[in-house]
């Protein structure tokens, strides 16, 4: 799909170009929209992206992958009363899960793949989704992190004044898209149209057998290994961070009641959020490790390197998707299809220049980090539609690539219900998104 929305933005481009009289635009668009997603965006995403990346580090050689995953065991039994505790199933879903909340996507995939093996092994008719598979792909696609500091790195790098505002009600939206995703999943589980017995669907020719070695999965020894990351705490030095903690509670207290804050109400605790959100939580990352008897420093460099590659290796996908969108607004082609579709979308209050957006993030990562970036550049990372597509690329996920690689791994060919599920998500995480926007920005 993604290579025929690649094709439609150059082909379509051009041809709006040559009716319009356009293409000497569209054609300086192109050439600048190249240089500037090098020299401008990626090189400008290099700082942020590796000072993020390094709190990342932290937070996991911390071993607080293994702190959310005991906290999600819980949950996750109840949610999979199909799948006995002590399963690798389980296990792997539960890690999965926590790699996600934490945005380790370099380790959440390979247990995801892990997790589908080891649901296979369960199930009764191989090639048909179970409803095991169903919920845990609609959870995985409801955009699960509740940290998205990769899309606040790029906010601060384009410039805005208040980068990590995104934070709260990115949460906010994964909370409601992740809930209604297993609400609408379990609804559908039980519904006869989408029963197992009803499709006629077997394994496929050639897909690898349920039992195949979990070991095999690529980046499997490496997941597992940050998966086992468990600092043990220091009695004196988590007292110190406890200590600290109450501290900045007071300071908090103080500036409100002394009037920190210029606006009354709401808007000043969202005033004093972002104001402080950003440097506490930096603080917080560099305690909690120190509490944990990490070698922050260490720690901290050895994620900035990987926040450098990162940077460096989204450059393909960064020109190719903001040239073919230079093109598409300088040949006219995207002001007419915003001017078609704002009468619709402006009923329920969405912009009608986020809505490509909206309409890539289920198909691609990287193609909507892109269209973002692209967004941002266009109309400011401060202004509302800016706000709105970072929270949307914040608590939302890339539903049709998880789809395609989570059952392809498996040979599932009969989805049931899960596609549904994973759709109701995403739509809930931009309706979500866009809610919240209004309430935060």
């Amino acid at each position: 799909m993604l290579n025929g929305i690649f094709i439609a933005l150059f082909a379509g481009s051009v041809l709006v170009a040559a009716f319009s009289g356009t293409m000497a635009e569209t054609n300086q668009a192109a050439l600048d929209a190249a240089k500037n997603a090098v020299m401008v965006i990626a090189f400008g995403l290099i700082g942020p992206m590796a000072l993020w990346l390094g709190f990342m580090r932290v937070l996991r050689d911390a071993g607080f992958m293994s702190s959310i995953a005991r906290a999600l065991s819980p949950v996750m039994v109840r949610l999979f009363p199909d799948v006995p505790a002590e399963h690798p199933a389980m296990g792997a879903m539960i890690l999965n899960l926590s790699a996600n909340v934490l945005g380790l996507g370099n380790a959440a995939t390979p247990f995801g793949l892990k997790a589908m093996r080891e649901l296979e092994t369960l199930n009764p008719r191989p090639g048909v989704a179970t409803n095991a598979m169903a919920l845990f792909l609609a959870i995985n696609t409801s955009g699960v992190a509740v940290l998205p500091l990769g899309v606040i790195a790029i906010r601060a790098s384009l410039g805005s004044t208040n980068a990590a505002g995104i934070l709260v009600p990115s949460v906010l939206a994964t909370l409601c898209s992740t809930a209604l995703a297993v609400v609408i999943a379990k609804w559908l589980e039980r519904r006869a149209l989408f029963a197992a017995e009803r499709t006629g669907a077997g394994a496929p020719a050639g897909a690898a057998p349920a039992s195949a070695a979990a070991a095999a999965i690529t980046g499997i020894d490496e997941a597992e290994q940050i998966a086992g990351l468990h600092a043990r705490s220091d009695p004196t030095r988590r007292l110190l961070f406890a200590g600290y903690a109450v501290l900045l509670a007071v300071a908090l207290v103080l500036q409100l009641a002394n009037g920190g804050a210029s606006a009354p109400g709401f808007e000043s605790l969202k005033e004093v959020l972002n104001t402080w959100l950003l440097p506490v939580l930096m603080a917080t990352i560099v305690l909690f490790g120190f509490a944990r008897r990490v070698k922050v420093y260490d720690s901290f460099i050895a994620g900035a390197r990987e926040g450098f590659e990162i940077a460096v290796m989204i450059i393909p996908f960064l020109v190719a998707i903001l040239v073919g969108v230079a093109m598409l607004d300088k040949s006219g082609a995207l002001g007419a299809l915003i001017g078609a579709v704002a009468p619709v979308t402006s009923l329920v209050g969405f912009p009608a220049e986020a809505l490509p957006m909206a309409l890539i993030r289920p198909l691609s990562g990287s193609g909507a980090m892109a269209v973002m970036t692209q967004t941002m550049t266009t109309h400011g990372p401060d202004s509302f539609i800016g706000f709105l597509v970072s929270v949307i690329s914040g608590s939302t996920e890339t539903t049709f690539y998880v789809l395609a690689l989570y059952f392809g791994s498996v040979g599932v060919r009969a989805a049931r219900h899960t596609v549904l599920a994973c759709l109701a998500a995403d739509f809930a995480g931009i309706a979500a998104a866009l809610f919240f926007s209004r309430i935060f920005f």
